[in-house]
């Protein structure tokens, strides 16, 4: 879901050097999370690119020193696990659940999430420790 290189990272799938093709999901995944054009580049010529042109491309979305690398990944994990477990767990279905799927039909998708959502217990803490000026105690549900 979230991405942090190291400075000296590169990315490639160079499998079409040895006349062979990445399999495991990088043909349809890499094309729609990057341009196209870029994903294409990347697969037919086999050639590797730089972290920074990996970020530029939105294929990372940050770029550390490696020394601050897991400190950055920890970062992230701990502002996500502050959020409500069941919405950041819900909000990663829907995504996943409405991917390539047309609009109105992943906006029903969306809506059943979001009602089911909206009916817990957390959704109720939330706003409730925001009016009160007090961290939230989530439970999950």
């Amino acid at each position: 879901d979230l991405r942090v290189a190291a400075e000296n990272a590169s990315f490639g799938l160079q499998e079409v050097k040895w006349a062979i093709i990445p399999a495991a999901g990088s043909l349809a995944r890499l094309q729609r999370q990057i341009p196209y054009c870029k994903a294409m580049e990347i697969l037919l010529t086999g050639n590797r690119i730089d972290a920074q042109e990996a970020w530029r491309l939105g294929l990372v979305n940050y770029v550390v020193p490696q020394d601050k690398l897991i400190a950055k990944a920890e970062e992230l994990a701990a502002t996500i696990a502050q959020n409500g477990p069941l919405a950041v767990r819900k909000i990663k279905e829907a995504v996943r659940r409405t991917s390539g799927r047309p609009y109105e039909e992943a906006f029903k998708i969306e809506n059943e999430i979001a009602r089911e959502v909206m009916k817990s217990e957390d959704a109720k803490e939330g706003p409730r420790s925001f009016m009160e000026k007090r961290k939230p105690n989530y439970k999950g549900r």
